[in-house]
This record gives C-alpha cells, structure tokens and sequence, in this order.
C-alpha cells in the first residue's frame, strides 16, 4: 500500500511496486501503509518512509548532483541502498529505480549497464532542435532532478537572471494541467481519475526516456570506443581524426570516456571526427567541441576554406569532391570518403 495525496509524486510511484494505493495525509491510515512516499514528514528508509518536507531535511543524490531530494529522488536514489544495505541483512526488498531499469532492459541487475542509466536517467539530455546551424543538437534537460528541483522549489537560474520566454511543457506543466481547475469539481473521485492519467502520462514520459537510452544513446558508446582504437590502427596513430562508419550521438560519450582514466580514450586528443551523413548520402567532417555544449572548436577546419562550397572548396582545398565547409569552419561536407 502506497500512500500520497497529490499529483506530484508521480514519478515516485511509477518507480515503486504498488498495488493498493490511498492518498491521505491521515497518520492513522499511513502508519498501516507498507510505502508512504511524500506525506507524514518522515524520511526514513527501514520504515520505508519517503517525505522530503520537514524541517532538516537537505538529502541530495550524491555522485556530483547538489539538487535537494523530492519523495521522487528519494526513490530512485534508495534503489541503491537497497541493494547494498539489505543484502547485509538479507531482507528481501525490491531495488525500485535501478530494478525498474533492469526488468525493462531485460539486463541483470548486476550489469555495470544498470548503473550507467540510472545515472543518466537522474539526469538527461534530450535530442532537441536548437538554433544551433547544425540544426538537431543534445541539451540539458534533466528528468528525476528536475522532478526534485520544481518540487523543491528551487530555480533553474540565479535570482539576477530573467529568462526571456516561460516553458509551459515540460513535464511538471503536463501533470500540473491535469488537476481540476478552481471552478471544476474537485472530489476524491475526480481526482483519482486525473491523478491516473498524470501516472500514465509520467511512466509513458520516464519509459520513453529509459527506451531511447537503453537501445540507442549507450549502444553508441560501445561503437564509439571500437571507433578510436580502429582509427588509431588505421587511419591515424596520433588519434587526432575518428572515423565512423555510421551516424551516431557521440559527443557526450567522448567527453565523458576522456574524462574517464579507465575507458582507454585519451583527453583532448580528438580533434576531428569523420562520419557519413545518414540523410545524403555523402560525408561530413566535424571539428570536435572544447566541450559538448560548446560552439568552439578544439581546432576548427581551416580560415581559406570556411564559406566555400563545391568546385571553389575542391578547388581552394585540393580536395576533390567538396561540397561546403561551414562559415565557423565547425563543420564540412564532401561526396567521398
């Protein structure tokens, strides 16, 4: 039995195992529930109650993330808790955020891949089209530590910054246009109702999510590691070119190995990777970012060639087969490999 009496929590109970749910704030109904999650100001796990709103309360996810917790972290941080301190005791408690991803992804819940998108899971970033000339471009957006911040009632920015626009869907907006307005009723039935299509629409959002990562961003990092190696067999000893023999999304994961001693992908060393265009059938070079949000450039292709297309760029190059090169010089095109 799952206790929570309001819209918020969503994402909490998309992660935990519930069958019988209440929401309520009375203490004599929460002090049967098995799970109380975001009522009853007590954040404590053995009990398994999860509230975030009392006084003291600064519990963050750790791993780097400084957002205070919502009910919605609490659960999905405790997944590894779970694991570590009930198999000391050998109680039979379920692993929530981490177990959800593993039943999902049909991998064992020991599979370093479990770990790697919980975290990104925590905080991702979604394929968006931004102003960028690329056009397609990945941008923070965080989903549980968004969750945790909105509930927290913390900003996105400092105080001395106004943004220029309001985002109203977002998640938070969709769930929050789902309670009934003032002059609509507003009874425990009408409620539950919208509160079941808030759940919906949240596990469709978090799933959606899990899928895209799982089955498409961490299989490109596996192909971007064979990538290195090979080109440094291949094509260029000193690292500085990658090849790809199709599209993929690999800033992020190269900034992230390089950060990482053990992924065997040396820092700053990229400087240009090489890759088909997947829409027309030709050939892009792109110079690798100083970082992945960045529009600079490790090393940008060369000043003469910027602006030029065609037989000019071929030409300009001594290249053959050009087809454009940026004006930043960021990115280029050619017909041949």
């Amino acid at each position: 039995m799952l206790v929570s009496p309001h819209i918020q929590p969503l994402a909490s109970l998309l992660i935990l195992p519930w069958s019988d749910l209440k929401r309520t704030r009375d203490p004599a109904v929460l002090d049967t529930c098995d799970i109380v999650v975001d009522v009853g100001a007590v954040y404590d796990q053995s009990l398994q109650r999860f509230d975030h709103h009392q006084r003291g309360f600064t519990e963050v996810f750790g791993h780097g993330f400084t957002t205070k917790l919502s009910s919605a972290g609490l659960v999905y941080k405790w997944s590894q808790r779970f694991s570590a301190y009930y198999a000391l005791t050998s109680m039979c408690y379920r692993h929530f955020g981490q177990e959800v991803i593993a039943n999902t992804t049909q991998l064992l819940l020991e599979d370093p891949k479990i770990q790697t998108l919980w975290l990104k899971l925590y905080k991702v970033r979604l394929l968006t089209l931004s102003t960028h000339p690329n056009g397609a471009e990945l941008v923070p957006q965080e989903f549980i530590e968004a969750i945790d911040g909105i509930d927290n009632g913390i900003s996105q920015y400092p105080s001395d910054i106004t943004p220029k626009y309001r985002n109203r869907t977002d998640l938070s907006s969709r769930v929050g246009g789902l309670n009934p307005a003032w002059n609509q009723p507003s009874d425990a039935k009408t409620v539950d109702s919208q509160f079941a299509k808030a759940s919906q629409l949240t596990g469709e959002e978090f799933l959606g999510r899990l899928n895209y990562y799982a089955n498409a961003w961490l299989p490109a990092r596996d192909i971007l590691i064979s990538s290195v190696a090979q080109s440094k067999q291949n094509l260029d000893s000193t690292g500085k070119i990658i090849l790809f023999e199709q599209f993929l999304p690999w800033k992020e994961h190269l900034f992230e190995l390089e950060a990482d001693p053990s992924s065997g992908v040396a820092s700053g060393e990229a400087t240009y990777v090489v890759y088909p265009d997947e829409m027309g059938g030709n050939w892009r070079v792109q110079a690798v970012p100083v970082s992945s949000q960045s529009f600079e450039s490790r090393k940008a292709l060369p000043e003469a060639w910027r602006g030029l297309r065609d037989e000019e760029l071929s030409k300009v190059s001594g290249i053959p087969g050009g087809i454009f090169i940026h004006a930043s010089g960021f990115i280029g095109g050619k017909c041949l490999q």
